[in-house]
């Protein structure tokens, strides 16, 4: 998944900064439902860390059933938050 791709599927943009606020929230929306639906594990995976960078992601518990993906998710987290700090 590209990351520019990813945006300007859901949002029409690949510039971040020029989302209104209602585009966000039907864009968001959008990848919420897709997210429920996709069966790929590497596509979720890859949609629920998009999600994760935009603050809507849903909750580890609930995003993933499977321990190593929580677990997955939870590095990956980890590695955002540091490259944040830096």
């Amino acid at each position: 998944m590209d990351f520019d791709d990813q945006l300007f599927r859901y949002f029409g943009t690949a510039d971040i900064g020029a989302i209104p606020p209602a585009a966000f929230e039907a864009g968001t929306e959008r990848m919420l439902v897709d997210f429920g639906l996709e069966t790929n594990r590497g596509r979720r995976f890859g949609l629920w860390a998009l999600m994760y960078m935009l603050g809507v992601a849903p909750d580890l518990g609930v995003a993933f059933e499977d321990a190593a993906e929580r677990d997955a998710a939870r590095d990956f987290m980890d590695m955002v938050d540091r490259a944040a700090k830096d």
